[in-house]
């Protein structure tokens, strides 16, 4: 009931902006992807590629593999503390 209530009002004021917008359509600038070619049909020019790539790649894996592996190391340390969960030992395999 309160969210029809609250519907009409909105879906009025969304009207207007769409009229608004429709009105102003004119000042829009659009953006036109072009694709791989020219217009003439030749290929443009293959894109720059950063050489350090891969370095990137390790620099951003490897701190966040480190800073997950901290936290759950924490988690796991505060769990074991408060007695929420502690691994049994009965599944240690001594024969």
């Amino acid at each position: 009931m309160i969210v029809s209530r609250l519907a009409y009002p909105l879906n009025g004021a969304l009207r207007q902006l769409a009229q608004q917008a429709a009105r102003n359509n004119n000042n829009i600038v659009r953006r036109q992807m072009s694709g791989i070619v020219y217009r003439s049909g030749a290929f443009k020019p293959k894109p720059e590629e950063m050489p350090f790539g891969l370095f990137a790649i390790l620099c951003a894996v490897i701190p966040g593999l480190f800073v997950g592996a901290t936290i759950s190391k924490n988690v796991a340390n505060f769990l074991e503390e408060n007695d929420l969960f502690v691994p049994s030992d009965d599944d240690d395999d001594e024969d």
